[in-house]
């Protein structure tokens, strides 16, 4: 079902972002200070985007890498350092979700990795499936699990389901052989997909096993299958090779993930549960992390926002800034939603799993549809400028 939505969303964003590149030509006197915008884009590859990815990338190398081991070696310790590091790499890939575009939508990675509700019945299938499991099992056990299994029997919620329960890591004996087999598998093929996301926006600033490991598996990483990486294709805005045609149209880009993952957390994250919409539809449901998820998306757009993640900001190179010298009022009125968002994010009862009818729940909504127009009218005020 994340997929549908993710689907709507996109459409609108891909009209959008179609539509301001169209009236945005590469014309530094229709710009604020193209210096200032391009110091924008460089600082939100360098410092948001880059930190967040490889922080995903080494979180969801070293669960693949303990989650082989518990295969071959089941135990509660082991069992609980694992559900702390699948939240490591579950919080880094929510902090992603402000900037789906590029390597993540092109190559398919969001719904292959993050869709929700895992397929109960399918599962069940799948463990009864011994040619199958057989071939999970064996040295590309990554590689079959990215091809053969559907999306909603894999990535984080596949896991998830595996090591919690109702909130909990569960005990190493509640696991089967056949259960191991497949979680080791998963997160093998999640390691692979994050690397993609890693790689295809850092380029050959990448680890070069990372480098190394895609290029054995065939995975694509660039724009388009050419040269460049998501990274240069964003610095380069306005250049002959990329595919933004001006400073101002990477700049709507990057403002325009951001309303993405505002609409989304408010109208189908939280709204479709709440609104009795699809009560099945519960985000990180057997970790009873819904609530964090939310809240790391949030942060997210604080991230790109505020111009880098926390301890690696520069206000000067931040939208805020750049947002400030357009209007000042809007600027505040930013600052103030996403504030706004937290708060009411905060005050959802948790678990949200079970509380999700919760009136508290209808307040966030408000506040991330609040934040996703006012986020709106930053990409009106940088197209017009």
């Amino acid at each position: 079902m994340k997929t549908f939505f993710r689907t709507i969303f996109s459409g609108f964003a891909s009209v959008a972002l179609l539509m301001s590149m169209a009236a945005c030509t590469p014309n530094s006197n229709n710009e604020l200070d193209d210096a200032s915008a391009a110091a924008v884009a460089t600082q939100f590859v360098d410092h948001t985007v880059a930190p967040t990815y490889t922080a995903l990338a080494d979180a969801t190398e070293r669960l693949a890498d303990q989650l082989a081991a518990l295969k071959a070696n089941p135990s509660d310790q082991g069992l609980r350092d694992a559900c702390l590091t699948f939240l490591e790499a579950r919080a880094w890939w929510e902090k992603s979700e402000a900037f789906l575009f590029g390597a993540a939508g092109d190559f398919g990675i969001d719904p292959h990795i993050d869709s929700w509700p895992l397929d109960e019945d399918a599962f069940r299938t799948l463990m009864n499936s011994p040619a199958m499991i057989e071939a999970l099992d064996g040295d590309d056990g990554d590689v079959i699990a990215g091809e053969r299994l559907g999306n909603a029997l894999l990535g984080f919620h596949g896991i998830e389901y595996i090591l919690f329960s109702e909130g909990q890591a569960k005990q190493a004996s509640q696991i089967s052989e056949k259960e191991w087999i497949y979680a080791a598998a998963v997160a093998g093929d999640l390691r692979n997909r994050c690397y993609q996301l890693e790689v295809g926006w850092l380029g050959e600033n990448a680890p070069a096993q990372h480098i190394a490991k895609l290029d054995d598996l065939e995975m694509a990483y660039t724009v388009a299958g050419g040269n460049y990486s998501y990274g240069e294709n964003m610095k380069n805005a306005g250049n002959a090779g990329s595919t933004y045609t001006s400073r101002t149209a990477a700049l709507m880009a990057i403002v325009q993930g951001c309303i993405d993952i505002a609409d989304e957390v408010g109208s189908s994250k939280i709204y479709a549960a709440w609104h009795g919409e699809d009560v099945t539809y519960i985000e990180s449901p057997y970790s009873y992390m819904s609530i964090t998820d939310f809240t790391n998306n949030i942060i997210s757009i604080q991230n790109v926002y505020m111009g880098g993640v926390e301890g690696d900001r520069d206000a000067d190179k931040s939208l805020h800034n750049y947002v400030k010298e357009l209007d000042a009022s809007l600027d505040a009125k930013v600052i103030a939603a996403i504030g706004n968002a937290f708060d009411k994010i905060s005050a959802m009862p948790a678990p949200f799993a079970l509380n999700y009818s919760d009136p508290a729940n209808g307040e966030a909504v408000d506040a991330c549809s609040e934040l996703s127009e006012i986020l709106d009218e930053v990409n009106e005020a940088i197209r017009k400028q």
